[in-house]
């Protein structure tokens, strides 16, 4: 069959009379002839048949597959070295979609976190969303909401959250609501202002009430706004809430002042600083925020005291960046002073605390702690426990005083409790 194949490319086809007086003349005739037609000096073959030289390439591919050749090919002799290219189709003319592909999702990956990472501000206040979900503005850009859930190593032996892990959050959504402003420069909480001025943050006075700590994998909505607070101040609120009831769980107040980074004294704040804060405060606060514990924090020594720790020194990991301890770090020092059977036996619902003096990494402390049972003889009878509490220096100079206030771990109704305790939830404006 290969015979007659490559011998009708030369000759016509001949009828079915005259194809045998043809084959015997073509193969008398392929003696002296190779397959073009030219008279070739080499002897025949032994067989007497016809001898086709061809030149056959490797095989074809059409968009990266290989084609097989017809059958009977790779008998051919591959000795002439004269090539020809595989016929031109439209087939393998067209590009590799594949690769064409992987390139333009290559660039809009590219693009995708070059824009992640720019310092993004939206210009309408109502859409201000953090691009890594720290947050996000509500009400005409004034308050910051930010929602977490609590994780298994920020609860207790109850199995809740802590006030410390409580506390932490606020800190960490005031942060946060400077950086989504776009106002938040180097250091803790600084403006471009403030760092011009070698100017820090520090907080005066805090206060925090507790109508019920979520529990482990509970999520949390909070919200926080500023607002001025007497002459060189700055008041500091929040709200938490169970983000799937809306029941309100936390309220906090904050007043905040400025000290000199290098001289760590107190400064007032510079007209520049107020410019940048000024539009971002609440001109009127929600009404739902904790009206401020006037009464006055007395001083404790060792004789009014009813337990006192000593020897607290900080870690290198209590320290915040302005280099001294965060402020959430007193806590813990303040309630190791407290009574076990109280911890055992009640739960923190009311801290009020007031910052006299920064602690550093050298600072050596003493907790101390006086109980009132609220005219109870003992802990069983006492219902609520009021503590009062004083970090202090162990040369002397005190730190931090504070006082604590706890119920019956089965009494969560803080309505009553705050009944008892003369407590108003309203707005409190200080002059």
């Amino acid at each position: 069959m290969v015979a007659i194949a490559a011998a009708s490319a030369f000759f016509p086809a001949a009828s079915p009379e005259t194809s045998a007086k043809t084959s015997a003349k073509l193969e008398v005739v392929s003696g002296n002839l190779d397959a073009r037609g030219i008279k070739s000096n080499s002897k025949p073959a032994s067989s007497g048949g016809l001898q086709v030289k061809a030149n056959v390439q490797a095989p074809p591919k059409i968009n990266g597959s290989t084609v097989g050749l017809p059958s009977g090919v790779e008998n051919f002799n591959t000795d002439d070295e004269v090539t020809s290219p595989p016929p031109r189709t439209f087939i393998n003319q067209l590009p590799d979609w594949s690769m064409l592909l992987a390139a333009i999702t290559t660039i809009f990956l590219a693009a995708e976190k070059q824009w992640m990472m720019l310092d993004w501000k939206p210009r309408r206040p109502d859409m201000l969303y953090d691009p890594f979900g720290l947050g996000r503005m509500v009400q005409d850009g004034l308050v910051f909401r930010q929602n977490f859930s609590i994780r298994s190593y920020e609860i207790g032996a109850d199995r809740t959250a802590s006030i410390e892990t409580l506390m932490n959050h606020l800190q960490d959504s005031a942060l946060n609501h400077a950086k989504t402003l776009g106002i938040l420069s180097d250091g803790f909480g600084r403006t471009r202002e403030m760092s011009k001025r070698n100017l820090i943050w520090v907080v005066a006075k805090m206060q925090v009430l507790v109508d019920k700590y979520p529990m482990w994998g509970d999520g949390v909505q909070l919200d926080t706004w500023v607002c001025t607070s007497r002459k060189n101040g700055m008041r500091r609120d929040w709200v938490v809430s169970d983000y799937n009831t809306g029941e309100i769980l936390t309220r906090a107040s904050s007043v905040w002042v400025m000290m000199n980074k290098h001289t760590r004294r107190l400064s007032k704040i510079p007209d520049e600083v107020r410019e940048e804060l000024i539009p971002y405060f609440m001109p009127c606060p929600p009404p739902l925020v904790v009206a401020g514990d006037s009464r006055k924090l007395p001083k404790l020594d060792d004789n009014t005291a009813d337990s006192v720790c000593r020897g607290l020194s900080p870690r290198w990991n209590d320290l915040d960046v302005n280099q001294h301890v965060n402020n959430v770090k007193y806590i813990g020092w303040i309630l190791m002073s407290a009574p076990r059977s109280i911890l055992e036996s009640h739960e923190l619902f009311s801290i009020t605390l007031e910052y006299r003096r920064e602690c550093g990494k050298d600072s050596v402390l003493d907790s101390l702690t006086a109980v009132s049972y609220n005219g109870a003889d003992d802990l069983l009878d006492s219902g609520n426990i009021e503590c009062k509490h004083m970090l202090r220096l162990e040369d002397g100079p005190e730190v931090v005083r504070a006082r604590t206030e706890w119920r019956p771990k089965c009494a969560n109704n803080f309505e009553n409790v705050g009944q008892k305790m003369g407590l108003e939830m309203q707005c409190n404006y200080e002059s």
